[in-house]
C-alpha cells in the first residue's frame, strides 16, 4: 500500500531518510491495517482490531509486543509505571490504535512523545473507526 505523504509528520529540521528495512517493516503494517480493516470494517473496540493487527503482523512474519511497558527516565530517577505502548513492532515500529469517530491531536503528541522516550524513529496511529483507512492512518517520523 502507498504511504499518503500528506498523512507522514516529520518532527525534526534535518531527519535523515528511515532505514529501508524500517520502510518495509512499515509498509507491512500498513498492509496489515488495511486487511484487518477490509474484513471488519468500522465500529468494533480498540482491543479486537489490536488482536487482530497483531494477528496478520505475525502472518507476515513480523514480532511484535502487546500492551508493552516502558519505563521513563527522569531526573536521574527510573519510573517504572511510565508508559505503555499498544503494539512495538520488530522492538523498532510504534503502533498506537484507536477506534474513535475522531482523534483527538493529543494523540499525535502522544505518539510522538513515545518516539522520543523510546528513542525510535517511525510510528503509526492507526483508527480503525474510519469509512476508509486510508484516512485512518498517520505516520510519523523523527
Amino acid at each position: 500500500m502507498p504511504q499518503n505523504p500528506e498523512n507522514t509528520k516529520s518532527h525534526e529540521k534535518n531527519f535523515e531518510a528511515i532505514p529501508n528495512d524500517l520502510e518495509v517493516i512499515g509498509k507491512k503494517i500498513v498492509d496489515s491495517a488495511y486487511t484487518v480493516h477490509k474484513r471488519l470494517g468500522p465500529g468494533l473496540l480498540e482491543k479486537v482490531y489490536e488482536i487482530c493487527l497483531c494477528h496478520e503482523l505475525e502472518k507476515r512474519g513480523l514480532n511484535y509486543i502487546r500492551q508493552m511497558d516502558i519505563p521513563i527516565k527522569y531526573d536521574g530517577i527510573t519510573f517504572e509505571e511510565g508508559l505503555r505502548l499498544d503494539i512495538l513492532v520488530e522492538n523498532e515500529i510504534i503502533c498506537e490504535i484507536k477506534a474513535v469517530d475522531l482523534i483527538n491531536p493529543v494523540w499525535d503528541a502522544q505518539v510522538l512523545s513515545h518516539l522520543k522516550l523510546t528513542n525510535k524513529r517511525l510510528g503509526y496511529l492507526i483508527n480503525f473507526n474510519v469509512a476508509n483507512i486510508g484516512q485512518g492512518i498517520k505516520r510519523f517520523v523523527l
